[in-house]
């Protein structure tokens, strides 16, 4: 039986990495609720190749073109999500929308989906007394889908707070690492090369500033109920390692794969452990 999956912001780098590991699986999903907002080449292809039941598109001219050209189409183009009065839209929802605009749609989806995936950092700094509330409500499961994240919630199934010393997250350090303080001239086309990994523009920049790695420490305290003591950040250039997990017993666990979002991805679409929050 396949399980139907929404996708809110289908046009990002989550959005197509998923699409990616999807078009792999076919048999194994149907495609139900797809968001984005500007990318008009990219929602139309998306139309045509995947027939999702809805199409959520917030920019009012994007709307305006989709709906006219896609008319006779049987995916309802909506402009907005409290448009949809369905009470189960998907099995599986991944949230990805970049900002402080995912929140809403995030809390909004965590209702109707049995399985919600987040990839949208904002949304859990600024409002996750919002979505844990909602998750417990609604018994939602949910699993963080960054990177570093994701290594957590593996590393951490099962394992009780009192057991744990240390949780590090590693940072590559950026285009920047090498980079003396005297070299003050920065390019914005400089900052957006990620050595290691393909990314949107804003998080690209983040990483570049290092400000990714402060929002990912604030994450996890959030999401695993960690003290900020028992959290630390080291700079890993290669980015293979993820997390690290050190144990009050001396023992170290760690998660190491290479610079793919598909990985974390993958593993959290076809994850069966519910993870004790």
């Amino acid at each position: 039986m396949k399980k139907t999956i929404s996708i809110l912001g289908s046009t990002g780098s989550i959005g197509m990495n998923t699409f990616k590991i999807i078009d792999k699986k076919k048999n194994n999903f149907q495609i139900n609720l797809l968001s984005a907002n500007k990318n008009l080449k990219l929602i139309s292809e998306q139309i045509k190749k995947y027939k999702p039941k809805f199409f959520i598109i917030n920019d009012k001219k994007i709307f305006k073109k989709v709906s006219k050209r896609f008319r006779k189409s049987n995916t309802k183009i909506l402009n907005g999500f409290e448009k949809i009065n369905i009470k189960k839209i998907s099995y599986l929802t991944i949230s990805a929308i970049p900002g402080i605009a995912g929140l809403k749609p995030t809390i909004l989806m965590t209702k109707k989906s049995n399985k919600i995936l987040i990839a949208n950092k904002e949304s859990i700094i600024c409002g996750w007394n919002l979505i844990s509330g909602e998750l417990d409500k609604y018994k939602t499961e949910f699993i963080p889908v960054d990177s570093e994240h994701f290594s957590i919630f593996k590393l951490t199934n099962n394992i009780s707070r009192e057991q744990i010393k240390k949780i590090i997250i590693t940072a590559s350090g950026g285009p920047f690492l090498n980079k003396k303080r005297s070299q003050k001239k920065i390019r914005i086309v400089d900052a957006l090369k990620h050595p290691n990994w393909k990314m949107g523009k804003k998080i690209s920049i983040d990483s570049a500033t290092m400000m990714n790695k402060v929002f990912e420490i604030i994450e996890a305290k959030k999401i695993f109920d960690i003290s900020y003591k028992k959290l630390s950040i080291l700079i890993h250039p290669k980015s293979y390692v993820h997390a690290v997990l050190k144990f009050k017993n001396g023992l170290t666990k760690m998660i190491v794969h290479d610079t793919s979002m598909e990985i974390p991805i993958f593993n959290s679409l076809y994850n069966s452990n519910r993870h004790i929050r």
